[in-house]
């Protein structure tokens, strides 16, 4: 992308369009200043109307880190998906929910702060180094202006027909472990 192209926007049903996840499991509401292949900010409001509430925790709600931690996937996946498309455009390419990856590593993250209904989450991802299929990515969540969460993704990427690999059938299909006899061997 070139220095001076304006960065994109996505409304919530923007983000519907390119992205696999529905609700309860869709978190991320607005997407913003976004960088195709390389970065973005986004918006997760927290609602007390959410279902991770009645259970986390009945007499003080608390948003789940993990639930955290999804949305800033789904901002990564928002980036990574708006370089597939013409300009941005969900519309141009409806298989481009087909081709969002897997989370695959989440790396020191940490967590500074309670996040509670009513914070809005400004959440920011700059994509890094790719190799083999994986992307490192520094992500970032903020409410009132304080971090609330930090740290890396290792994110992949499925191409447009692609699935997901069966599982070998048993130990047979894989290599023996360095300086340990196959099973049934003396």
């Amino acid at each position: 992308m070139s220095a001076n192209r304006t960065a994109l926007a996505f409304s919530a049903d923007e983000i519907r369009a390119l992205l696999p996840h529905r609700a309860p499991m869709l978190l991320l509401d607005r997407a913003y200043d976004v960088h195709p292949g390389i970065s973005g900010s986004g918006i997760k409001n927290v609602t007390v109307a959410e279902a991770c509430f009645a259970g986390h925790y009945p007499d003080q709600a608390i948003l789940p880190g993990v639930l955290i931690v999804e949305a800033m996937a789904q901002l990564v996946a928002v980036v990574h998906a708006s370089s597939w498309t013409a300009g941005g455009d969900p519309a141009a390419d409806p298989g481009t929910a087909g081709r969002v990856g897997y989370l695959g590593a989440i790396r020191q993250m940490k967590f500074s702060r309670l996040v509670v209904p009513g914070d809005q989450i400004v959440l920011s991802a700059r994509l890094g180094r790719q190799f083999r299929g994986l992307t490192a990515v520094t992500v970032e969540a903020r409410c009132d202006g304080a971090t609330v969460a930090e740290g890396s993704l290792t994110v992949t990427q499925r191409g447009p027909a692609e699935t997901v690999p069966a599982a070998a059938p048993d130990d047979a299909a894989r290599p023996p472990h360095p300086g340990r006899r196959p099973h049934g061997t003396r």
